[in-house]
């Protein structure tokens, strides 16, 4: 499965949480206090709260929310994987 899949299944309302997510992913990541395996739960939860908020509670909205962020962070491990030399 790669990215283009995921986005497959991400309703088009949503796409619009992925670069915010990614925002706030570079931000947190930058940030002293906030350890590196919390990242991920804290764009999940920003993400279902988003979309909850946004479109209101249903399981189309956490779903989408889901995916979002899990779109968000997987773009994000490709693309620092991909240009990242070790």
């Amino acid at each position: 499965m790669n990215l283009l899949d995921l986005l497959d299944f991400l309703n088009q309302n949503y796409l619009i949480l992925i670069p915010a997510l990614w925002v706030i992913g570079f931000a947190l990541k930058q940030t002293p206090r906030v350890p590196n395996w919390s990242i991920i739960w804290i764009i999940t939860i920003v993400s279902l709260g988003f979309a909850t908020y946004i479109f209101g509670f249903s399981v189309d909205a956490v779903v989408n929310g889901l995916i979002a962020a899990g779109v968000s962070v997987y773009g994000h491990q490709l693309f620092k994987q991909t240009t990242t030399r070790k």
